[in-house]
């Protein structure tokens, strides 16, 4: 843990204009000024001479952006470079060019465009309230029913800025007056920035960022929307956002606090931000911070290094492609690693997603998912295959009752004995159960028979099998309680401890060279969730619904909409399509679709009717009309269709009238997905959107916040959100219990 006090160099942002700023900066700089003369078409030493371009947005805010930037450049001949950069709304835009984000021109012709688009948002205005209780401001605005205005700048404790029309500003300085709140000063701006009435201008500065390529920060740049340090990859998102959201610049100060800084330089006019610093680090404790590594100290270091990745986390995978090639490439490239949704895939379709996955420069690790088919376990085989001729190293497997050969194929391809005779896999299988007698199955070598059958086709060699006989199938168990999809409903407040007493049992039963990881997924969409997963003993943590809602998740926008707007409540339970005859469950959103009542309804038939023909006609009118939308004999044909295109016409052609009457409901249920992924609203009612009430606490947790929007909740951003909140805690709750590597992980391996 470091101890040494550490900096940050900050920068004003438009209000903070004078005349005459700049001073010798300028001479200094001619180089800079010439680029800035050309792109502005004012002289900026003449500019910042200028009282009236000043207060004209278009002019002032590239003027504050290069007189702040060259205050960078000479501070950076002075003192070693700071520990963290921020900047207040605009001067944001100087931070990210100190952190070589942007080169001086392209970070000024940004500007430029910035200043002009925001200049046209014409209408509004912005109202500084100063005073001691503003804690009171929301509930004294809404007595006095003005609900027009937003919050613009969080500044401080006694300082926050309000938006919104002039005549909406001027009640609110009426009622915080009348409370006794504070004093408020009108401010000389031409609109309500950083509010609401931006979206428009938000929307058009977006297309304009989406032309922009951003460095990655040398230093951390503090994000005005989230008070934390940016993602590279989230830049052009979050600096378009920022002119409908409010500056978080007091959370900005306290993180830097809580980060060990001790000291600010205020680079560009005024002292405004290094006032708004000193009562922030007045009120810090003396104790300095013990860095960003939090989350790192989660869960399992060898599973880390075995999996390549920064935190003991992994995202899931989500059948046909919902978990997409865009999702694991973004968790590859931030240090994570995702299973890519191959579920509904054919053989051709899967090849096509591993040469994307695997083409240079290539996302770093990812994941394949391979679902246990017992109804076409030939192409189970294909896909782990295809597999191991890929290199895949990472496989979650889901859906099994037991262990098939398919998967102790993909498990032991390469397993050797090293030089001193320890027995060694080369790829890893993440088994998703609920069930401890299949979680047993998980823990144990394969079975004697698979492999002798498996070497007898030539599938493993001798070695490989002898490696596999004193390993387990899996060497990372997930724990699988009240998620999406399948589901036994368990709870994981039992599942987790039960699998890893059975875990440890079984490490003693057949000592293994290395301990097995145990794991936890479902109903993890909160900090406290994830927290809880690691004090039952969880080794690392897999999410699930959470990412469906995402910019990355292959799935319709109109099904992203829906998940954003559910609550814990807004999940049910339904037949699942491929078990339809044995009566297993998925878990999925109740809330705008009728598909887990139809569902259910066409279950109740099967179980009570032999053939189509027996169920009333009156029934079968409305199935037809409502759930299918044609009759019966068209969804037949369809079936009969899709069966003999996938090399299984025996299934069709020897059913008897209740099979059929089977195959044909299955029919329903990859209709009801595939209508959701292509986001047709004309069958909106028939939407199957597997989720869980993890779903519902995420979109609680994170209201009032940006990641409200699922347009900004990238797949990177949810897994730092809950990780850093995971550890954050863990510290504040219970520290000796925060990591599974204080109760025998390290030591084990």
């Amino acid at each position: 843990m470091s101890t040494r006090p550490k900096s940050a160099w900050v920068f004003p942002g438009q209000g903070a204009q004078r005349r005459g700023m700049g001073g010798d900066l300028f001479d200094r700089f001619p180089a800079e000024c010439a680029v800035a003369d050309r792109i502005i078409g004012v002289p900026v030493a003449r500019l910042c001479r200028d009282d009236a371009l000043l207060g004209d947005t278009r002019y002032a805010q590239p003027a504050l952006f290069v007189v702040g930037a060259l205050a960078y450049l000479a501070a950076r001949d002075e003192e070693p470079p700071p520990d963290y950069l921020a900047g207040h709304s605009l001067g944001e835009y100087a931070a990210l060019f100190a952190a070589g984000c942007l080169d001086f021109e392209d970070a000024l012709r940004l500007v430029c465009r910035r200043g002009e688009i925001m200049a046209r948002a014409a209408g509004g205005g912005m109202l500084a309230v100063l005073g001691e209780r503003l804690d009171r401001l929301p509930g004294v605005l809404a007595d006095a029913g003005v609900d027009d205005v937003d919050v613009a700048n969080d500044n401080a404790d006694g300082q926050v800025t309000l938006s919104g029309p002039r005549e909406s500003l001027s009640a609110a300085a009426r009622a915080v007056t009348a409370a006794g709140l504070g004093r408020c000063v009108p401010l000389p701006v031409a609109a309500a920035f950083h509010s609401r009435y931006m979206r428009a201008a938000a929307a058009e500065f977006a297309d304009v960022l989406s032309e922009v390529r951003f460095a990655p920060p040398r230093v951390p740049v503090i994000s005005n929307v989230t008070a934390r340090p940016h993602d590279p990859l989230l830049l052009p998102d979050l600096l378009a956002v920022q002119l409908r959201r409010p500056v978080r610049w007091r959370e900005t100060m306290a993180y830097l606090v809580g980060r060990g800084v001790r000291t600010v330089r205020e680079l560009g006019p005024g002292r405004v931000l290094t006032d708004l610093f000193r009562p922030v680090l007045a009120a810090a404790p003396a104790v300095p911070d013990g860095g960003d590594r939090g989350p790192a100290a989660l869960g399992c270091q060898r599973f880390r290094a075995d999996y390549g990745v920064t935190w003991a986390y992994l995202a899931g995978s989500m059948y046909r492609g919902i978990s997409s090639v865009a999702m694991v490439a973004r968790l590859g490239k931030a240090g994570l690693l995702g299973f890519f949704g191959a579920g509904g895939f054919d053989r051709d379709e899967v090849e096509a997603v591993l040469r994307s996955l695997t083409a240079d420069p290539g996302p770093g690790r990812f994941g394949m998912n391979l679902l246990a088919m017992p109804d076409n376990p030939a192409l189970e085989s294909a896909l782990a295959e295809l597999y191991v001729r890929h290199d895949v190293r990472y496989v979650e497997a889901a859906g099994y009752t037991g262990v098939t050969a398919a998967l102790v194929r993909f498990r032991f391809a390469g397993a050797h004995l090293s030089a001193d005779g320890t027995p060694v896999a080369v790829r890893h299988v993440v088994a998703k159960v609920s069930r401890p007698e299949v979680a047993a199955a998980f823990l144990a070598p394969p079975p004697a028979s698979v492999l002798a059958a498996l070497v007898a086709e030539g599938a493993l060699s001798a070695g490989e099998a002898a490696a596999a006989a004193r390993l387990p199938v899996s060497g990372d168990l997930c724990a699988e309680a009240d998620s999406a999809g399948h589901t036994d409903a368990r709870s994981a407040l039992t599942l987790v401890p039960d699998l890893v007493l059975l875990r440890d049992a079984e490490m003693l039963r057949h000592r293994y060279p290395e301990r097995i990881r145990v794991g936890a997924a479902g109903g993890l969409g909160t900090p406290e969730a994830v927290a809880a997963a690691f004090v039952l003993g969880a080794d690392f943590v897999v999410t699930g619904s959470i990412n469906q809602a995402t910019p990355e998740a292959g799935t319709s926008p109109e099904v992203k909409d829906l998940l954003a707007r559910a609550g814990i409540q807004d999940t049910a339970y339904a037949p699942a399509g491929d078990t339809f005859e044995f009566g297993s469950r998925v878990q999925v959103l109740r809330r705008g679709t009728m598909f887990a009542a139809r569902a259910t309804q066409l279950l109740q038939l099967y179980h009570r009717y032999d053939t189509w023909d027996e169920v009333p006609a009156a029934i079968r009118d409305a199935v037809e009309r409502t759930t299918f939308r044609r009759p019966f004999a068209q969804v037949w044909r369809e079936t009969e269709r899709h069966y003999r295109a996938t090399g299984r016409a025996a299934e069709v052609e020897r059913a008897d009238p209740r099979r059929r009457m089977a195959l044909a409901f299955k029919w329903y249920f990859a209709h009801a997905t595939d209508v959701a992924l292509r986001g047709d609203t004309t069958e909106r009612a028939n939407f199957q959107v597997h989720t869980g009430p993890a779903m519902g606490a995420f979109n609680r947790y994170v209201r009032g916040t940006e990641l409200a929007d699922w347009r900004l909740r990238h797949v990177d951003v949810i897994a730092e959100l809950l990780m850093r909140g995971a550890a954050d805690v863990l510290r504040r709750h219970c520290p000796p219990v925060a990591s599974s590597e204080q109760s025998g992980c390290s030591d084990a391996d």
